[in-house]
């Protein structure tokens, strides 16, 4: 497939992305006409006050979170597959998330074994994101130094697996010990959510996103050389050390910051790209990491609306929404096209 097929499919994919932004505004408890949307977020006024408060304190900042978290999980899911030449790898391999939800486990479930101080005086607006970026902060400096320890690339995949699983053995001993609304409170948390970010938090969100994503861009060259195997790459002298720390770090960072902010959130950061491979037939990551990216965003937008239950007050965990509209259509995709994508 030539590149001109390709700007085409990235045009329809941005329009489409635009068009669902906005749709994703414009659901929820109340309709909101797609003319108020747009006079409101051009500095106008729209027909109802309500309306303006609704669109731009709470469906604004959801659809911006929902781009964001969307297309950040995506690209951390392509970097992990291409770095582990695994079609299983996700975002969450490195048992990051899982150290932002020890964090987390620590402050909302910690009463019971350090004492009601820790849990009185410590839960506001910043502390959840606080407690999970420390967490993710811990094990992601495990897993660095394990990697400088190791030569093996799967070596760090299993140690990211076991980091996991001895983050998930505390939080359920810490659970064990603790009281039901803590436990209901940890439960809500680790369901995920886009709505409960303010826009300072956003802010700090967007700047840490785009650190992430910019040095991304800077290591197109390793990934591509990385898919035919470490040999190769060293042949044309990609300095694997350094290449495969700075894959490990950019994951962390966005996979640390998206878990902190929303929660974590299955399915999208292992789906999307075997999703974007069969759309664009390349290996090629100058074009993989724009297209998860567009594709990621435009997912969690659709799963975010369908979470909304439209005209309804109730709102669904999109943690479960991702992976039971999400999974199914991966398995018949893969099915109807025979193959695995790495």
């Amino acid at each position: 497939m030539k590149n001109k097929s390709y700007t085409k499919h990235f045009i329809l994919l941005s329009v489409f992305l635009i068009f669902l932004f906005f749709v994703n505004i414009s659901l929820g408890s109340v309709s909101i006409p797609l003319k108020d949307i747009l006079n409101t977020l051009l500095g106008g006024i729209s027909s109802k006050e309500s309306w303006t408060t609704i669109i731009l304190n709470f469906r604004l900042p959801k659809a911006i979170t929902a781009i964001l978290v969307g297309s950040g999980l995506s690209i951390c899911g392509l970097l992990m597959q291409t770095l582990f030449r695994n079609p299983l790898a996700g975002p969450f391999v490195l048992g990051i998330s899982s150290g932002a939800s020890l964090g987390v486990a620590i402050l909302i479930l910690g009463s019971s074994v350090f004492g009601g101080f820790l849990f009185t005086n410590s839960i506001s607006n910043w502390s959840l994101p606080i407690a999970a970026s420390l967490g993710a902060f811990l094990v992601l400096s495990a897993v660095i130094i394990a990697a400088n320890k190791v030569k093996n690339t799967m070596s760090i995949l299993i140690i990211g697996l076991m980091f996991g699983s001895l983050t998930s053995a505390i939080i359920s001993v810490l659970a064990y010990f603790s009281e039901a609304d803590q436990i209901q409170q940890y439960l809500f948390w680790s369901f995920g959510s886009l709505g409960n970010l303010s826009w300072n938090e956003i802010l700090i969100f967007s700047i840490i996103y785009s650190i992430g994503i910019l040095a991304t861009l800077t290591i197109i060259k390793p990934l591509n050389s990385f898919l035919l195997g470490e040999n190769y790459a060293k042949s044309l002298g990609i300095n694997i050390k350094k290449s495969r720390n700075i894959i490990l770090l950019i994951t962390s960072i966005l996979t640390g910051v998206i878990t902190a902010f929303s929660g974590p959130i299955a399915f999208v950061g292992l789906a999307v790209p075997h999703i974007t491979r069969m759309f664009f037939t390349t290996s090629n990551h100058k074009i993989l990491i724009p297209a998860v990216a567009i594709l990621g965003a435009i997912i969690l937008l659709i799963c975010d609306a369908i979470a909304q239950l439209p005209t309804s007050e109730f709102t669904l965990p999109i943690n479960a929404i991702t992976s039971l509209f999400g999974a199914p259509v991966v398995i018949w995709l893969l099915v109807r096209k025979k193959k695995i994508y790495v």
